[in-house]
Formats: C-alpha cells, structure tokens, sequence
C-alpha cells in the first residue's frame, strides 16, 4: 500500500526533478525488495491488532508515524505557505487518510492479496488514462478481467470489502494526482510533511476514542506501531534511496508485484489462502501493469 511515497509512472515516487540513472543496480533491486517487503509484512502486523482496536485504531497509529517520520524529512515551513499551497494540502490529507482506512478495512474483510490488489488499480489506472496506445487499451482489458474475475458472484464474497478495496483504488489515484500538485506549488517533501500532519490530526480524537472504548493491549499498540513504521516509515525512506539510483520504468515494474506479495503475505503470515481464480486474477493486474512499463516509449 502507498504510505507517503509520490512517483508519477505508475507510483506517485518518482516527479522529484532529479535526473534519472540509467541502470538497476542491486543495492536498488535490494532496496525496491526490502520497500515491498516492508510495506506488505507491515500491514500484515498491522491486521493482527484488528481484533483489539479495529483497523479504524491501527490506521489512526500508523497516521501518527507517518506524520512524525515525515515531519522530520520534510520540514514545512506552515507559515510561509498560502492559500494556494494549502488547499492541495488539505485535500491530500483527507485522501491519505480516506486511502488507509479503506484498505485497512478491505484487508480486515477481504484479505491481504485481494486488497491491495484493488488497490493497485488506482495508480494503474493513472498509467493507462495517460497515453493512447493500443498496447495499454489491451492492458486494461487486461486488467478488467482480472478484477471481474476476483469480484465474480459467489456465495462467500464480501461485497462490502471489495467496495472498500475499490475506494482505496480511487484515493490511490487521487493521491497521485494531489501530490503532482503540491509537488509544483510547494518545494521538497513539506507539501506531504504537512499533509501527513494534517491526517494524523484528523485522526487524533479517533484515535482517543478508540483507546477510551478498547483499550490497547501491549501487543497491539507494539502491532499498529510496527505497521506504522514498516508501511509508512521504511518505504517512504527507501524510495528516496530507490529514485536516485533506478529508472522510473524500473521502479514502476519493480512495485507492480506489490499484489502478489502482499498475497504471499497474508498467505505465509496470516494463512490466508487464495484459489486459482484469485490468483489468476491477481496475475492479470500485475501483467497488464507490467506490460505497459515494458512497452512505454520514454
């Protein structure tokens, strides 16, 4: 899931206006490993406190990290900002949150795969939407069927939960979009610093409420606190790493197995198991993404 990343093809991580390198090194592969790897096997943790304080609880943690980390990256200057900068901001902060809760809810009703999954849609479907080419109307076909086939008709399939994965998509999307924005307005990472501030602010009385109504176990506040580090803290900082030394294509193709790890995941760590169909399905979202960086013209 995106914690505080911004790229532009497919992620919102890679419109910082340094030059791009030219090869994929492997301290890079190591890096875009150990990114995907966090963030997966962060929410995973995360979904373990669900039971004590609900993703509503975890999320509103994983807020605080994010905004602490970024707040300490960043920077931001709120006093020499206008009203210019700052409703892009505050609009980002609601979709960061929005983005978070959703598919924390999602991965407490669908799973871990199949959430991120739909997630995924989001920043694929800004990929597709920016060119013309034949090569990516085939690739959404692509990946309409693969999200037919993970959200076909059955007895056990949890409607409520895919709708939730779907809204996370569009937040995704949203995201991407608010961050090239406060990107162009606002210089470094304080437009995001300053959002995540926003969010976790947002989140503070949820946050109270939730402790007040279910008390928080040692172990889960250890489990939100980790999801908060691993899926906020880790990516964010490994990208800034990535971007220096991998192309963005690279970068984006790398990050398009995010599904099937975070199906790996949940599989391996949460023995939730998937069917063919499913991962089918999952295959086809990740090929339709891998298909259009492969065939993108620079």
């Amino acid at each position: 899931m995106p914690g505080a990343s911004s790229a532009t093809t497919p992620l919102p991580t890679t419109s910082h206006g340094t030059p791009q390198p030219s090869r994929v090194g492997l301290a890079g592969v190591a890096t875009m490993a150990g990114s995907g790897l966090s963030n997966q096997i962060g929410a995973a943790i995360g979904s373990l406190a669900f039971p004590v304080i609900g993703p509503v609880g975890v999320v509103a943690v994983r807020q605080y990290v994010a905004a602490v980390v970024l707040f300490a990256v960043g920077r931001p200057r709120l006093r020499e900002f206008v009203w210019r900068q700052w409703w892009p901001v505050l609009l980002l902060a609601v979709v960061f949150g929005t983005m978070n809760l959703s598919l924390y809810t999602a991965i407490d009703r669908v799973g871990l795969g199949l959430a991120v999954t739909l997630e995924f849609l989001g920043p694929l479907s800004i990929a597709l939407a920016a060119t013309r080419r034949r090569v990516d109307a085939c690739c959404a076909l692509i990946a309409v069927a693969g999200v037919v086939t993970l959200m076909r008709p059955r007895p056990s399939a949890d409607y409520l939960g895919m709708g939730l994965g779907l809204l996370a998509a569009v937040c995704w999307a949203s995201y991407i979009l608010l961050n090239r924005t406060v990107g162009r307005r606002i210089p470094g990472a304080q437009g995001s610093a300053t959002a995540a501030g926003v969010s976790a602010l947002m989140f503070l009385p949820v946050g109270i409420v939730v402790a007040v109504r279910h008390p928080p176990t040692l172990t889960a506040a250890v489990c939100a606190v980790a999801a908060g580090v691993l899926s906020s803290a880790v990516p964010y900082l490994a990208d800034l790493f990535t971007l220096r030394r991998v192309p963005a294509p690279a970068f984006g193709l790398f990050m398009s197995v995010n599904p099937v790890l975070a199906a790996v995941v949940g599989w391996i760590g949460l023995g939730q198991r998937l069917g063919w169909a499913e991962w089918a399905g999952i295959g086809a979202v990740v090929a339709a993404n891998a298909l259009s960086i492969l065939t993108a013209r620079d």
